[in-house]
């Protein structure tokens, strides 16, 4: 039995009706801060070029994987070998230099090939629609990283904003911000959150999504898309 097997076994095991509770109650949904986390931690080692711990932390993101592959097994959906086999397939399949015919010379004419037979590939998940605002973002980046994504394609496409964010309060808090006061306002709203037991990391989430939904609703925005 190779070490993957072994590790499958070990969270199988874990998920049976006599292994742990904690891990039985787990779902696809409550595992998301664990995956945060441990990614988190895996990019410090990387930032320190701690070779050791990074061993270690790479082995943490991994039984993420294999964990969520176990919950989609049991539910007759996908195993974890359909995951390995799916990212294989498409690793062969956009190095046509390297398991095909064709010759690449430099990483720049990589990312340019990369990205033609990415583009010819079926996407799963809602696609955007034709003309939509925004392009496609990957919905469940951290928090931070997401809501200045969906901000910075507002600014970039100058997409109205009515009812939707306050640009005004925005100008204002931007006059008054240098990298400290930010940092400490943000540490001092996740206190704020972590003392109401709240959850700063989906709240930011799920309204810079709302913020999306709205500007996409708005009618200036629907007359935005037919100029373009």
């Amino acid at each position: 039995m190779t070490a993957i097997d072994e590790l499958k076994a070990t969270m199988a095991r874990l998920r049976a009706p006599d292994g742990c509770p904690w891990d039985q109650e787990q779902t696809h949904a409550t595992l998301v801060r664990c995956l945060i986390d441990e990614v988190s931690e895996l990019i410090d080692t990387i930032d320190r070029n701690d070779l050791p711990h990074m061993r270690e932390e790479l082995g943490d993101v991994l039984i993420q994987v294999v964990f969520h592959a176990q919950i989609a097994s049991e539910q007759g959906l996908f195993t974890f070998d359909d995951v390995a086999r799916d990212i294989n397939d498409k690793l062969v399949r956009r190095h046509p230099h390297v398991f095909g015919t064709g010759k690449l010379e430099t990483s720049e004419q990589v990312i340019v090939e990369w990205e033609k037979i990415k583009a010819t590939e079926k996407k799963h998940g809602p696609a955007q629609a034709p003309g939509g605002l925004f392009k496609e973002l990957p919905p469940r980046l951290p928090a931070l990283m997401f809501a200045e994504a969906v901000w910075k394609q507002i600014e970039k496409k100058n997409l109205p904003t009515d009812g939707v964010v306050d640009v005004a309060q925005v100008q204002a808090l931007g006059r008054q911000l240098d990298a400290e006061a930010l940092g400490k306002m943000l540490f001092e709203l996740t206190a704020a959150a972590r003392a109401k037991g709240l959850d700063p990391e989906g709240a930011l989430r799920l309204h810079a999504t709302r913020v999306m939904s709205g500007v996409t609703e708005t009618p200036a925005a629907a007359n935005h898309v037919g100029s373009a």
